[in-house]
């Protein structure tokens, strides 16, 4: 009933509204709470109701002001990844405003960096930290790790002739800090894959070292 009260509202029939409602209780994960009170819930599944009842009304621009902000660590890490998921399978433009700028970095395609109202800089996340167009927004990111924007396509080189490859593969688009790990167990070149799964280039452990300590030469 929370989730199909927006339909309602919009004038669709009660029958319409909660079968709508209860598609969006699957989407979130919600599936068998449908008939739960708010107080029943924890505070990470009250947060998907409220994603749910959001996207219930199929929003064209999906706008989410600061939704994660009052739950603990554990729960904000657990909803941000499934805001990942649910960007993954839905096909809107999504506004987040938030004022955590590691959130921005994990979320985003694109950020916008704002002062006193006004945008200082519109940018992919690896162009806010590594090119900042203002003071403002280098004072902003000064202390954000390269490897949270930076991805392993910016770090791979050429295959050369007769190289031993790793088992191992990894996305041209990862994030360096999500691969890092399985990198560097590795003890020769990692090849890097493109979205046709065609090998495109390769990391080697030492790229990633580089990255995470000082500047490649």
């Amino acid at each position: 009933e929370n989730i199909a009260f927006p339909l309602q509202v919009k004038g669709i029939s009660t029958k319409s509204s909660i079968e709508k409602a209860i598609d969006m209780v699957r989407l979130v994960g919600l599936d068998g709470r449908e008939n739960y009170f708010p107080r029943e819930l924890s505070g990470g599944q009250q947060q998907r109701v409220g994603i749910a009842r959001s996207l219930a009304v199929e929003p064209d621009i999906w706008f989410l002001d600061e939704p994660f902000s009052a739950l603990d660590p554990l729960i904000r890490k657990e909803m941000q990844d499934e805001f990942l998921r649910l960007q993954s399978v839905l096909n809107k433009t999504i506004l987040f405003v938030t004022h955590d700028f590691d959130e921005a970095l994990r979320l985003a395609d694109r950020i916008a960096i704002m002062k006193d109202g006004v945008i200082e800089q519109l940018d992919t996340p690896a162009n806010i930290v590594l090119d900042p167009a203002t003071e403002y927004v280098r004072k902003f990111t000064q202390d954000v790790p390269r490897e949270k924007v930076l991805k392993i396509e910016s770090v791979m080189d050429p295959i050369e002739p007769g190289t031993q490859m790793s088992d191992l593969k990894v996305s041209k688009d990862a994030i360096i800090e999500t691969v890092a790990e399985a990198v560097l167990s590795e003890p020769r070149p990692v090849p890097v894959i493109n979205d046709q799964n065609d090998v495109v280039g390769c990391v080697k452990p030492s790229h990633v070292i580089h990255t995470l300590f000082g500047s490649r030469h």
